[in-house]
């Protein structure tokens, strides 16, 4: 058991501006870019590219969001 080595923790690393739906599964190490959407119950097992919106087990990409530039004032 010893001999498989050792893999130090992995950050879950969540972006600005994302919508986590309930039950979502996100494994170590992955990325969930900026502006992205996991539906509820999906598995993220790889990097979420940012304004995508994914779902499933495995999620996979169900769409895009366009980037919304705000004016403040």
């Amino acid at each position: 058991m010893n001999r498989q080595g050792f893999v130090a923790d992995r950050r879950i690393v969540v972006e600005d501006d994302v919508w986590i739906g309930a039950g979502v599964t996100i494994v170590a190490g992955r990325r969930i870019g900026t502006g992205s959407i996991v539906a509820a119950g999906s598995v993220v097992t790889r990097d979420v590219a940012p304004w995508t919106v994914v779902g499933g087990n495995p999620a996979r990409e169900i769409g895009r969001r366009e980037k919304t530039h705000e004016s403040i004032g």
